[in-house]
């Protein structure tokens, strides 16, 4: 075998393969407006998009308190949250800043409650990677592999760029939160859920500007184009949803 021809072309690969989860999640995310919806599309997007990790989790911390979990396979949910103990590769990760790697849980004698809870459901190793959401917000998003020794460096190159995208795309999450709900208090009934709140929270992303210039620039599209509002928004919305060709 020639290593030095392989090597290049695995190296490709991951590459390839961490662009498209980047892609992916932020069109999964993009729109989102709710943290804990976000949170469930994040860990099962990663789930089914990195080659090797059989299940992905979340954990989240809000002043310092277990604030929210989130995990592809609910048998699991347990390994992410912090209420369940906080003895955890998560937590580790959170507290010291930088990625906490085990390759054989089987071998491992650090999180003396968690490590046998997270073999017992088949877990055999884990990448936990810290991220900042924002001030108030820290978590670390948490990928597991049903094999020994699976984890490879190109997993921990990924959960590095994951964890730098993902916090990103979740301060925006809920930044748009907070002003929705503060034009909501004005403009209720167009803001309540819905497509047209979707297509609001895609404006602010792409401009990076208020829910309420948001909504303006939907008015004046609409005005433009002679059609309701509502329809302008669900065209935007489709647009940003379609999946993209590879």
């Amino acid at each position: 075998m020639n290593l030095d021809t392989d090597q290049p072309a695995v190296a490709t690969v991951g590459v390839l393969e961490t662009a498209a989860l980047l892609r992916e999640l932020t069109a999964g995310l993009i729109a989102a407006t709710d943290f804990d919806e976000a949170l469930a599309a994040l860990v099962r997007i990663t789930r089914d998009a990195v080659a090797g990790v059989s299940w992905c989790g979340f954990t989240a911390l809000r002043a310092g308190e277990p604030a929210a979990a989130a995990a592809s396979d609910p048998r699991l949910a347990g390994l992410d949250d912090l209420r369940h103990g906080p003895d955890t590769p998560a937590m580790d990760a959170i507290r010291r800043r930088e990625m906490v790697l085990s390759e054989n849980l089987r071998h491992e004698r650090r999180w003396s409650d968690w490590t046998p809870r997270a073999v017992d459901l088949g877990v055999r190793g884990v990448i936990s990677a810290p991220l900042d959401v924002d001030d108030h917000v820290l978590g670390a998003v948490n990928l597991y592999a049903g094999a020994a020794d699976a984890l490879t460096p190109q997993h921990q190159l990924t959960a590095m760029l994951l964890a730098e995208h993902a916090g990103l795309l979740l301060a925006a999450v809920r930044d748009r939160a907070r002003q929705l709900e503060a034009a909501g208090e004005r403009d209720a009934s167009l803001l309540d859920g819905g497509v047209v709140g979707q297509a609001i929270g895609v404006i602010m992303t792409q401009r990076g500007c208020p829910a309420e210039e948001a909504l303006e620039v939907l008015r004046t599209a609409a005005s433009s184009l002679d059609i309701p509002l509502r329809e302008v928004a669900e065209r935007l919305v489709r647009t940003v949803s379609r999946p993209r060709d590879n």
